[in-house]
């Protein structure tokens, strides 16, 4: 049974009992039902009661208040909201604890409260979400920003403000933006804090980013307290710190910060947007505190500038005239409190359009509760609850913070921070950041109107005064100054030690590696205490994959060494940018090549040699038929004109042809076919000067392939991946794969052969076999490299230093200093170069398909005009039929190919002689005819 309306949650108990039994039958008969009674009224009564719980004197409650009443008035003012409806809210102090606000709450389900603003704080949020669950009644809080809320386990609480999801995403998006790796977040152990943080690690997570620590802080922490935690923090690596606080613990916390030299070079502060609420509220705040926050980033919720919001800014001075401390101006919260309101009038308006009653019930279950004197049946179930929920949740209208409208995930749409920097007396923004386009110098609501980009190429921030009053990006990190020094592993070798190892008299480490890395680091902008440790037991090349493992697993902080970069070591550790490239190469004996009597014939293939000797024959025909009609040097006897055409097309290999030609499509061909000559002789000299004067060499094993073909057995060095790449890889059997520790065993296994308990080849880095070719020319590099990598030095993943040490290293490269480094220890007197190419380079046809297709065009073209020119002289100039002869009238014979024959092998003046008598007979004939008739 529902108690009456005006019983005071503090009146003595039996006293509203007593009340409660004299009115029991009254109620009984006008309201009963089987789950309790329930009370309604009209459809529009003239009061709606709202409650609204907060810290009154906290920096966002003291703004809140005055912004609630200002909102109730307005509402209440306008005819077009609710209609006749009058808004009363009744708001009552938490002091933002979580006991206070628990009580508070539930004085207001006693009355007939349909919705509560608040609360203020994410903490109480937790517990009076249970209670508004049970209860039906919405609660709207415009401050509590803990994402967790957000869960379905709280369905009836709406946050009216942006989550801190947001406002993490947007830390996570500043830190990435200036390529930071590693954050601090110190904040305070609640579940706004905790929560938060979660949320910031998450973020940072998707962009490659980390939380290095955790520093929290009790809820009670004294000063001493925060100081003990920010000297834990000065001793870390990170130098980026996130400070998720509150208005009570966040100035003190910078104050001794401050205090500690926590505030200069190199440092980052990063405060959430409770610094921005405070500056907003309070400025401008006393010198001393100013000073201790100088060069911080904070943000702050963005609010789009409009008219109406610029109306109630102006109108902030009069409603703060009557509050006791009226020294203290509007924020973004304020703001939020504000439109909190409108939203909930205008869904309260929405629900009596759509039917809704104002009706409560006593909850059964709370009437099943034995024992106690707390009085839960006291507590009313708002009827109308879900559907007054679902009319907030639709809410779409522009407050003085922009367009209220609420997402799938229940968030208000378009989230955006402004990013300000504390300088000086006050602070400047230096850009935005919203979920729609990233970070942007341009307010966010000028780019709703263009496609969604967050692209981080289009990021833009104006610069930042930082810690320490200065304008360079701070590094981030430093190494923690706890005195000790990088403990840095390098392989203990045993051959190869060019590269790296130690001395066994001094304990030095030294080699090509060390000098590499010794160079890089005095290129930092920043000392590196380090001591080189190594590692193995001297006998035998150590396990490369193990010491990897060692600094993935925080044995060791980084490793030196001739280590490859291969994939599943990149998994576990960061690699510096390679310092010398190294793919697997294979190493085989070579034999030399013998020349023989016969070594003129091997600078072209056969192909070459028929196809050469077919166009020396094909031209001196097309040169005899072009020239022998007009030429006497090309006719005579056959005999003679086939000795002729052999004699001159041969002749032009060394051009001494002494026949002369006068025709000019011969001497086109011709031409032509001299400067096919001339590059076939001077290609064929080449050819055989390199076979004769060049050492040739020979291995049996051509490649990869061929090896893993064979049944023979392969080498590799003792503590290389390549055995693991053979086997996993290239599917060798590990039964054909044998270690070999030194260059003394590459070269016995390799001089035994496969036959004689040696190897087929050896498959190994590259730096290595060029060093050990350097001292043995019975050896080289067969086949082509088949892995692409290099070496690079190790470090833990994320490490910072790996990024720096990067950079260093292509510094080496461009001035020069890593070349110099690789003449000091691994120039020798090598004979690569001769071993380079094992197979000789013979001339094959595909050199000189071209010339010859040129060169058979060309005599095509002659032949085929040569063949029109003939046709047109026989057709002018063959012999007359000497039967018909008599009569002018009469044609010329048939064609025959025995006369087209005898007539194109005849010579050209003889033809033309002929022709003339012939036409000078016809015309002593015709004249005589004509004398007769």
């Amino acid at each position: 049974m529902e108690p009456q309306k005006d019983c005071p949650a503090l009146r003595s108990s039996s006293r509203c009992i007593d009340m409660m039994l004299a009115l029991f039958p009254l109620f009984f008969c006008l309201f009963s039902s089987t789950s309790g009674a329930t009370r309604s009224v009209s459809s529009r009564p003239a009061v709606v009661h709202v409650g609204a719980i907060f810290t009154f004197n906290s920096t966002i409650g003291r703004v809140a208040k005055v912004a609630i009443d200002a909102a109730k008035q307005d509402v209440n003012s306008d005819p077009t909201v609710l209609r006749g409806t009058r808004l009363d809210i009744t708001m009552r102090n938490t002091n933002c604890s979580g006991f206070f606000g628990m009580m508070e709450a539930l004085q207001f389900m006693e009355t007939d409260t349909v919705a509560i603003v608040g609360p203020q704080c994410s903490t109480i949020a937790h517990v009076i979400s249970h209670l508004a669950n049970e209860l039906h009644v919405p609660l709207l809080s415009f401050s509590a920003t803990d994402p967790t809320l957000t869960a379905l386990e709280y369905p009836y609480f709406v946050r009216t403000s942006q989550s801190d999801l947001f406002q993490m995403a947007a830390i996570a998006k500043i830190v990435d933006y200036y390529q930071w790796r590693q954050v601090i977040a110190i904040y305070v152990d609640d579940d706004n804090g905790r929560n938060g943080v979660a949320a910031l690690g998450d973020q940072l997570a998707e962009r490659r980013s980390m939380l290095s620590y955790k520093a929290r802080l009790s809820p009670v922490a004294t000063r001493s307290d925060v100081t003990d935690l920010l000297v834990k923090v000065a001793l870390m690596e990170s130098r980026v710190i996130v400070l998720h606080s509150n208005q009570d613990y966040g100035p003190m916390i910078l104050s001794v910060a401050h205090y500690l030299d926590m505030m200069t070079n190199g440092y980052v502060w990063i405060a959430t947007d409770w610094l921005s609420s405070l500056l907003d509220s309070k400025a401008p705040l006393a010198p001393d505190t100013m000073d201790t926050m100088q060069g911080v980033l904070t943000l702050r919720q963005h609010t789009a500038d409009s008219k109406r919001k610029s109306n109630f800014i102006s109108r902030w001075s009069n409603l703060t005239k009557e509050e006791d401390d009226g020294n203290f101006r509007l924020h973004s919260y304020g703001l939020y409190a504000y439109d909190t309101v409108w939203m909930l009038a205008k869904a309260i308006d929405a629900f009596f359009d759509d039917g809704g009653i104002i009706s409560f019930s006593n909850d059964s279950k709370l009437h099943d509760v034995q024992g106690g004197t707390l009085h839960l049946e006291a507590m009313n179930v708002f009827n109308g609850g879900q559907l007054l929920l679902e009319k907030v949740q639709n809410t779409n209208f522009a407050g003085l913070t922009g367009v209220l409208r609420y997402d799938s995930d229940g968030h208000l749409i378009h989230p955006a921070y402004d990013i300000i920097n504390v300088i000086g007396t006050g602070s400047r923004t230096i850009g935005y950041w919203s979920n729609y386009s990233g970070l942007s110098i341009v307010p966010p609501e000028t780019l709703y109107s263009k496609p969604a980009n967050a692209s981080p190429a289009n990021d833009l921030l104006y610069s930042v005064i930082w810690p320490g009053e200065t304008t360079t990006k701070p590094r981030g990190w430093v190494f923690p100054n706890n005195g000790k020094e990088l403990k840095i592993v390098v392989p203990n070798r045993v051959s190869y030690q060019e590269f790296v190892s130690k001395s066994p008299h001094t304990g030095i480490v030294k080699g090509y590696c060390i000098d590499v890395f010794t160079a890089a680091v005095n290129l930092l902008p920043y000392a590196v205490p380090f001591k080189l440790i190594p590692f193995g037991d001297g006998h035998a090349n150590p396990s490369y994959g193990e010491l990897v493992n060692m600094v993935a697993t925080g044995v060791f902080d980084a490793a030196v060494g001739d280590i490859a970069i291969v994939t599943n070591r990149t998994k576990i550790v960061d690699f510096t940018q390679p310092y010398i490239e190294s793919g697997l190469v294979i190493l085989a004996p070579i034999r030399k090549y013998k020349s023989s009597a016969w070594a003129f014939l091997q600078p072209f293939t056969l192909e070459m040699w028929c196809v050469t000797g077919f166009f020396f024959m094909v031209i001196g025909s097309v040169v005899w038929i072009l020239e022998h009609r007009m030429n006497d040097e090309f006719r005579g006897p056959p005999r003679q004109q086939v000795a002729t055409v052999f004699w001159f097309s041969f002749s032009t290999l060394f051009f001494a042809h002494r026949e002369n030609t006068v025709s000019t499509l011969g001497r086109g061909v011709l031409i032509i076919w001299l400067f096919v000559v001339l590059i076939i002789q001077s290609s064929y000299t080449a050819s055989l000067t390199s076979i004769l004067t060049v050492q040739q060499l020979s291995s049996p094993i051509k490649g990869i392939d061929s090896l893993i073909a064979s049944d023979e057995h392969i080498g590799f060095q003792v503590g290389s991946f390549a055995e693991n790449y053979m086997v996993e890889e290239l599917s060798i059997p590990r039964s054909r794969l044998k270690a070999l520790g030194s260059r003394e065993e590459y070269e016995k296994a390799l001089e035994l052969g496969p036959d004689n308990g040696g190897v087929a080849a050896i498959v190994d880095e590259r730096a290595y076999v060029e060093l050990f070719l350097s001292t043995n020319c019975n050896f080289a590099i067969v086949g082509s490299e088949f892995t692409k990598s290099g070496w690079g030095f190790v470090f833990p993943r994320d490490s910072p230093l790996a990024v720096d040490m990067s950079t260093a290293i292509l510094t080496l490269s461009e001035n020069g200093d890593l070349q110099r480094i690789h003449d000091k220890w691994l120039t020798r007197a090598a004979c690569i170069s001769e071993t380079d190419e094992i197979d000789s380079q013979r001339l094959h046809l595909s050199s000189f398909w071209g010339l010859f297709l040129i060169c058979g065009t060309s005599c095509f073209l002659a032949l085929l005009v040569y063949l029109i020119l003939v046709l047109r002289q026989y057709i002018k100039h063959a012999p007359v039929d000497k039967h018909d002869s008599s009569s002018s009238q009469m044609p010329r014979s048939g064609f025959s190919l025995q006369k087209f024959f005898s007539f194109a092998s005849g010579k050209e003046e003889d033809v033309r002689s002929r022709s003339k008598q012939g036409e000078m007979q016809k015309s002593t004939i015709n004249a005589t005819v004509d004398v007769e008739t």
